[in-house]
């Protein structure tokens, strides 16, 4: 199984981080703390050059395919299908592509691709439930490894953030699991629980 999305669009500006920024009141004459001043941060209204990043997710393997694109748009997302084909081990004899329902991913050139592409399958997700895509999860990872607390003053340079990132991951993917790290609980030892609203009777 492979999972197939679009990350986007991003525009090369500045992420906001997790890094706290504390407020220096400094001291009066007698050595006393001042007030303490707010905490300001550099306002970025840039919008400097956009894109979308194409994503695959294989979630038994973790291993992640991602490519820059100018638009979301038929041609480019035939060209990513072609790319995720051949990064694809070639001995998998069926390939379920796990998408959304996009106009662009139910194109007649998509058909036209399946039918290059026997060993294709394509699972539209039901609308309003990306959940069920595991590579939205991934996005969310890719987001803070890559972007988060950075800024980018072109789309090259949030791109090549993204390859890095991608490959970082690569080198140290895992399985992804569906669904929250499950905790240890102790065993609950059974007892006799009262019943609300009945007292004994003394005979």
């Amino acid at each position: 199984m492979v999972c197939l999305d679009e990350m986007g669009p991003e525009s090369a500006k500045s992420f906001r981080g997790s890094q706290l920024v504390h407020a220096d009141p400094g001291t009066d004459d007698q050595g006393r703390p001042g007030p303490a001043e707010r905490a300001t941060q550099e306002v970025d209204y840039g919008r400097r050059g956009k894109g979308y990043i194409f994503g695959a997710f294989r979630p038994a393997s973790g291993g992640a395919l991602t490519a820059p694109y100018g638009g979301r748009t038929t041609a480019n997302w035939v060209d990513f299908l072609e790319k995720t084909d051949a990064w694809l081990p070639g001995e998998f004899e069926r390939v379920y592509a796990v998408i959304d329902n996009l106009n662009a991913h139910r194109a007649p050139d998509v058909l036209l691709f399946s039918l290059a592409h026997p060993r294709w399958e394509f699972v539209f997700q039901p609308k309003y439930a990306a959940y069920l895509n595991l590579i939205e999860p991934w996005w969310k990872v890719l987001r803070s490894l890559a972007l988060k607390g950075r800024r980018f003053e072109t789309w090259e340079e949030i791109w090549q953030a993204v390859a890095a990132a991608t490959a970082d991951w690569n080198k140290h993917r895992h399985p992804f699991v569906w669904g929250r790290r499950r905790r240890h609980r102790p065993r609950r030892q059974p007892g006799v629980a009262a019943v609300p609203g009945i007292r004994a009777i003394a005979g």
